[in-house]
């Protein structure tokens, strides 16, 4: 394009339109997130206090503990199920499967409508499927194998994109000095693409540690950390949820989004901390 063309796009009155609709919405978004998180911490860190951190939740100190330490216990689980399964799939999907292939056609449209399901809609399957049919009951197992099923369909279509953008030079070139299929994917195209699986799995994080109702009904509410995976517990969320809606408890209920407002923002620094040596390791094999 000659540059009186760049020019004239560059000072048409559609071009700046444009320019300020794009400004305007991201001061907006940077307006929004700054007065959440304002108003989280203003109202919750004043409420603060070594009591809500006690091993043991009573009616005197609404303590999150027990809460913080189920959240962990189920994202671990979840992730540690999902990650592996839904970057195979990925894989299928980009590395193996033929083009056009109805297989692929079905897989990708179920991916995108269980991604639209609400997920009290997974919550009630998980009732009656993990805690009903199998005889699990309320237990972090059930919960977490349904957070599995929430989270599978976006870790395999972000696992999917970023092996699609790796570049198929890196492909040929492998091949071309002798190495095999497998071992092209795994130590060519997968390195390639963790930046990109790693965002995907924040995503997941980020929908794990925030889901309330599918939890609800699966892994209950009960306010303490149960000695197996087969035990009834509450996360974060269900816990502030639930000390909101009692209505007695708003104070803590402030603290807690603070906590899990740190704990999504920790798990975000860690990926992409993660993710920043990794590239660098691949880079410099």
């Amino acid at each position: 394009m000659s540059k009186n063309k760049l020019s004239y796009w560059k000072n048409h009155p559609g071009s700046a339109i444009l320019r300020l609709l794009v400004w305007l919405s991201a001061i907006i978004t940077v307006a929004v997130m700054a007065f959440l998180v304002g108003f989280i911490l203003i109202k919750g860190v004043g409420n603060l206090t070594p009591d809500l951190f006690a091993l043991e939740y009573n009616s005197d100190n609404a303590s999150l503990m027990p809460a913080l330490i189920n959240t962990l216990i189920i994202t671990l689980l979840s992730l540690a199920i999902a990650v592996p399964f839904g970057i195979f799939a990925a894989i299928y999907l980009v590395e193996y499967a033929k083009k056009g292939s109805k297989l692929v056609k079905i897989i990708r449209i179920t991916t995108e409508t269980l991604q639209g399901i609400p997920s009290i809609i997974f919550g009630l399957f998980g009732l009656l499927f993990f805690s009903t049919a199998l005889h699990w009951g309320y237990s972090l197992l059930a919960g977490a194998m349904t957070l599995v099923i929430m989270i599978l369909p976006l870790i395999i279509r972000t696992t999917e994109e970023a092996l699609m953008g790796v570049p198929d030079a890196y492909r040929e070139a492998s091949l071309g000095l002798g190495a095999g299929k497998l071992r092209t994917v795994f130590k060519v195209v997968l390195p390639s693409a963790i930046p990109g699986i790693l965002s995907g799995v924040v995503l997941a994080t980020g929908r794990i540690v925030g889901e309330t109702a599918a939890l609800i009904y699966t892994a209950g509410s009960v306010a303490k950390v149960p000695s197996s995976l087969m035990g009834s517990g509450r996360t974060l969320a269900v816990h502030m949820y639930v000390l909101s809606s009692e209505g007695l408890y708003m104070d803590q209920a402030y603290a807690t989004a603070v906590i899990l407002l740190i704990f999504v923002l920790v798990l975000n620094w860690v990926s992409g901390f993660c993710a920043k040596h990794l590239s660098k390791a691949t880079n410099g094999q």
